[in-house]
């Protein structure tokens, strides 16, 4: 066996950490250190399974991620199978991770707070004007509550101990809806309300 993975228990603790979602900062502060001070052996670990280590210090998260195809091809070896499955999104939950990581722009620009906590019954007005107007309301907030339930189970909402019905953002968002489909937003959101005029 390779001695260079014959890693010690703290790194070990971070890996097992990774392979099962999201390192938080502020969740795990003793694996996140643990992290930072061994990136290069963690990094080097999960590459030899075709895996990449993405770390975003300033707002404290980090993941693993499948290494692009195109990095494998360009070395001419054969991509490996895929470790991290690729998750499609409904319409209704990429609309709201959108509507989240804009409400997570608008609060970077504002200064001051650096938590972003939504209320459910703010998402439920934040979907509902993309989603068209509804004969049975109640049959739409329930949809509505699943998609919100589906986007915490994703990891970008997590929901407050203290009241059920508060949210707080988390900013690996910004992963996922990145700096191109940010300069394409408002096109976007155009395309969404046209969507719900048209399922209307």
């Amino acid at each position: 066996m390779n001695d260079s993975f014959n890693l010690p228990r703290a790194v070990s603790l971070v890996l097992i950490q990774l392979f099962k979602g999201v390192l938080y900062q502020d969740q795990h502060p003793e694996q996140w250190r643990d992290l930072l001070q061994n990136r290069a052996a963690v990094s080097d670990y999960v590459a030899v399974l075709g895996l990449q280590l993405f770390i975003d210090e300033p707002e404290g998260y980090a993941f693993l991620r499948q290494r692009p195809e195109s990095a494998e091809e360009e070395e001419g070896t054969e991509p490996l199978p895929r470790l991290v499955q690729r998750r499609a999104l409904s319409y209704p939950v990429s609309l709201l991770c959108v509507l989240l990581r804009k409400k997570l722009v608008e609060l970077d620009a504002a200064g001051g707070e650096t938590r972003l906590i939504l209320g459910r019954d703010q998402m439920v007005e934040m979907l509902r004007v993309f989603l068209g107007e509804r004969s049975n309301e109640a049959r739409l907030v329930d949809q509505i509550d699943g998609h919100i339930a589906k986007v915490t189970e994703f990891g970008f909402l997590r929901r407050l101990k203290k009241d059920e019905d508060q949210y707080e953002v988390r900013r690996i968002i910004k992963a996922l809806v990145d700096a191109d489909w940010l300069a394409e937003m408002d096109q976007r959101l155009e395309e969404y309300r046209t969507h719900a005029d048209a399922s209307a």
